[in-house]
């Protein structure tokens, strides 16, 4: 773990809409496949529930810990030092965010800011990232 972070405030990253606005103009896209209409329906109502989870969700970053939000609420709390390690995938278009603690592994959609976790996480955990190829 980076022991050369000190004591700072705790930040929230920024929401991103980019993500489930992509996908649901992809799930109206299907519409011109003519494979039916369950298809739409279904990967859109799931890219509505994305979006829906980019208003109501916030990842707060302290100095001990990533913690989840949902309507300024606490939900969850993934402390730093139980983290093995993390990486953004798809770095140009970053969608899908992973790290792995002790007990588990971990995968989150994009609905933040990818560039503010990114930066974050590099003061908090930089040597946990999982280097790219």
């Amino acid at each position: 773990m980076n022991t050369k972070s000190t004591k700072q405030e705790p930040i929230t990253i920024s929401p991103a809409f980019q993500l489930p606005i992509i996908l649901i103009i992809l799930s109206f896209m299907l519409l011109f496949l003519n494979i039916g209409y369950w298809p739409t329906i279904v990967s859109g109502s799931f890219s509505f529930f994305l979006l829906l989870q980019t208003f109501t969700l916030r990842i707060k970053i302290t100095n001990e810990a990533f913690v989840v939000l949902q309507l300024g609420k606490e939900i969850r709390t993934f402390p730093f030092k139980n983290w093995i390690s993390w990486k953004l995938f798809f770095p140009i278009i970053p969608v899908i965010f992973y790290f792995r603690e002790k007990s588990s592994p971990h995968l989150l959609p994009i609905l933040f800011n990818p560039e503010q976790l990114k930066n974050e996480l590099f003061k908090k955990v930089e040597s946990l990232e999982i280097k790219s190829s």
